[in-house]
């Protein structure tokens, strides 16, 4: 079990964080460690309201927040993210926490391509526009943190091949494999940039559901952990799976 440590006041000091799914669960969860540790962090959302009053609760906590509406599925609504956010979009931690589950029944021979889109869109599409959109800074200012959430249930040494939750399934077993060959193309933090996966565990969140062994903080620390990572004192390992701060098969 994760120790749920917080992260170090002022570790991210001047920083900008972006938190896809930023929210509500453990993205809302990881935005506030990353506010807590100094971080100017963007919260995206679906929804604006919910973005926004995500982002007043961090503020009244004393914490500098600003909450947005974008679908990261949109290839043309994350492009123009960085207009909107002007000196914000030099984002220096970039977690990807927006997901679709996809209906519990949903094998492969009865989910439609709709439904197929519609996760893989938000799961998996959604890491390769924020990344396309983001990464490119900070790999020119050689300093970067990007964190992708994936889940057991995509890890091929676990129960990602069992059957059932196709889409689900599938897209996190692609975001895995994105996370390492990114990591890989990005010089393994030979450049200043790390890039991570991690398995959050089953957490109570609206897609783990009320009865879930785990909080949405446990869910969230290893993500915290790897953000604020200083390479002069560990981990210095990257493109890798993490839970619970320990590597774990793909």
């Amino acid at each position: 079990m994760s120790s749920t440590a917080a992260p170090p006041v002022g570790a991210l000091e001047r920083r900008v964080a972006l938190v896809s799914g930023g929210s509500r669960g453990i993205g809302l969860a990881v935005a506030r460690g990353l506010g807590a540790a100094g971080a100017t962090v963007v919260l995206l959302g679906r929804a604006a309201d919910v973005a926004e009053r995500a982002a007043d609760e961090l503020v009244a906590e004393g914490l500098d927040a600003v909450g947005l509406s974008c679908d990261v599925a949109d290839a043309a609504a994350v492009a123009g993210l960085p207009e909107q956010l002007g000196p914000l979009a030099a984002v220096d931690v970039l977690v990807h926490s927006a997901a679709i589950k996809g209906e519990s029944w949903s094998k492969t021979l009865r989910t439609t391509p709709e439904q197929w889109r519609d996760v893989l869109g938000t799961n998996l599409d959604g890491a390769f526009h924020l990344t396309r959109t983001f990464a490119p800074g900070m790999v020119a200012r050689r300093w970067g943190r990007i964190v992708h959430l994936s889940a057991c249930l995509g890890r091929f040494t676990g129960p990602g091949t069992a059957g059932g939750l196709a889409p689900y399934r599938v897209s996190k077993a692609a975001l895995n494999a994105f996370t390492k060959n990114l990591a890989t193309e990005l010089g393994d933090g030979h450049r200043g940039v790390y890039v991570d996966a991690v398995c959050p565990g089953h957490c109570r969140t609206d897609l783990g559901g009320p009865d879930a062994p785990r909080s949405a903080l446990q869910g969230a620390d290893t993500v915290l952990w790897l953000a604020v990572r200083d390479p002069t004192t560990g981990p210095e390992r990257t493109g890798l799976l993490w839970e619970d701060r320990q590597v774990v098969p793909w």
